[in-house]
Parts: structure tokens; C-alpha cells; sequence
């Protein structure tokens, strides 16, 4: 269904992970190569697994060195006894197979184009528009690695960025609609658009939000991409 670069980036172990504990649903894997702010994440798939990572000393932490059985409820008591708070997760959307291959036949809207910096006017002129709340969530970038705008009556009403995720060929991306101009497609046109650009590129378009941004998820939908899970870090203020 998903193409094998999405699924392999994440249901294949490293090489400097083991194995704590697993079963049919739940599985809690420990890396001490992992990065300091992703040295624990969740990751649930949309069937119904969840696979937990995290370092040995967090692993020490919610006594999980010994491998013992837990399960998904289990565990996360043990974090919260243990001080550990998590960010807060996101869904993940890609493109399946057949939704790629749909996507690379289909032509670009005309009122689309790529931004560079000599379009640092408009896109401060977009920001300027845009609630700092709009800005945050969909963190989009003049500086990212490929960066998409709609245009309409000479105005920036709609921009796309991506940036490559991690050092796998994944490109993550986020879309903006300044709020008059929403509810007319411009979102879905413009992930489509820069998305032929990630893939002509080799890299899969991946689509991050919220679990309750209501609308970030309908754009994912309606731009063709499909849910994969979701995804969750320690957050950054965690004591541990």
C-alpha cells in the first residue's frame, strides 16, 4: 500500500537497536544511538501496533531493562510515574502507491509556481496576514529545501515548504491558506503540486499535524494523501 522507503524508515530496526519486549500489538525496542530530543517516541499504525523506542537510560528509567511484559497502558502509566511527559502526537499521511502514480500524471495549476528569495516581499507580506498561531502549525519557509505559493490577483494566499526529515529520503511538508481565501482548493493543489517536485526529486512527501488541527487532516485527505499512524516525542520540557 505505502511504498517501501516510508515503511522501511519506520518498521525496520537499526542496527543499534534491540529488542525489550513484544508482542502481537505492543513493542518497547531500546537504541542508544538515538537523538537526544527523539530519545523516546510512539509510533501507533493505523493497524492498531504500537511500537515505542527509547534510549537505555529512559528504558532504566520506567524499568523496562529487564524486558518484562507491559502492555500499551502499562507503559504509559510507568512514564508518568516516572516524570516523563510526552509533546504531543502527530498524524501521519503519505501517498500510497496508487495515490503516487495518480498524482505524477496530473498537470500543474497555472496559478501555482516555485518561490524563491526574490519572493521575500510577498512571503513577508503573507506572514504579515497570517495569525503567528497559523504560522506555528504550519511552519512554512521561505529557506526550506523546496517552497511552493499560490498566487491570486497578484496576492500570496497560499504557501507550501518542505524540508528533507531525518537522513531518510522523506520530505516533510507544510501547507498555509490565508483565511480569506480558504475553502477553495488552494491547499489541496499546492501539496499536490510541491509533492511531483519531492518525488521527481526521490523523496516521499510526508504530511504532519495535529491530531486535533480538524482541518490540517481534511486538507490531507482531500490532497489524495492517507493516514500511516501516529507519532509521538518526549517533549522538550520532560525532566528525564
Amino acid at each position: 500500500m505505502f511504498p517501501s522507503t516510508i515503511t522501511d524508515f519506520w518498521l525496520t530496526s537499526s542496527t543499534t537497536s534491540r529488542l525489550l519486549y513484544g508482542d502481537d500489538t505492543f513493542s518497547v525496542t531500546v537504541d542508544a544511538a538515538l537523538d537526544e530530543d527523539e530519545r523516546l517516541t510512539i509510533l501507533t499504525t493505523t493497524d492498531g501496533k504500537t511500537r515505542v523506542l527509547l534510549t537505555p537510560a529512559i528504558a532504566g528509567t520506567v524499568g523496562m531493562e529487564d524486558g518484562q511484559p507491559v502492555d500499551e497502558a502499562g507503559f504509559r502509566q510507568r512514564l508518568e510515574q516516572s516524570g516523563i511527559s510526552l509533546h504531543g502526537a502527530d498524524n501521519l499521511f503519505y501517498f500510497t502507491d496508487e495515490a503516487r502514480e495518480a498524482l505524477l500524471g496530473e498537470p500543474d495549476d497555472p496559478s501555482i509556481r516555485p518561490l524563491t528569495k526574490a519572493d521575500a516581499r510577498a512571503f513577508g507580506q503573507f506572514e504579515e496576514a497570517a495569525s503567528e498561531q497559523d504560522l506555528d502549525d504550519a511552519s512554512v519557509d521561505l529557506e526550506h529545501w523546496a517552497v511552493y505559493g499560490t498566487f491570486q490577483d497578484g496576492l500570496l494566499v497560499c504557501v507550501a515548504s518542505m524540508y528533507p526529515w531525518h537522513d531518510a529520503p522523506l520530505a516533510d511538508l507544510g501547507v498555509l491558506t490565508l483565511l480569506p481565501y480558504r475553502g477553495k482548493g488552494h491547499a489541496r493543489r499546492l501539496v499536490r503540486a510541491i509533492s511531483r517536485h519531492a518525488l521527481a526529486r526521490e523523496h516521499q512527501p510526508q504530511y504532519r499535524c495535529q491530531l486535533d488541527n480538524h482541518a490540517s487532516v481534511a486538507a490531507a485527505g482531500s490532497a489524495g494523501l492517507t493516514r500511516f499512524g501516529t507519532w509521538d516525542v518526549v517533549s522538550p520540557d520532560s525532566a528525564t
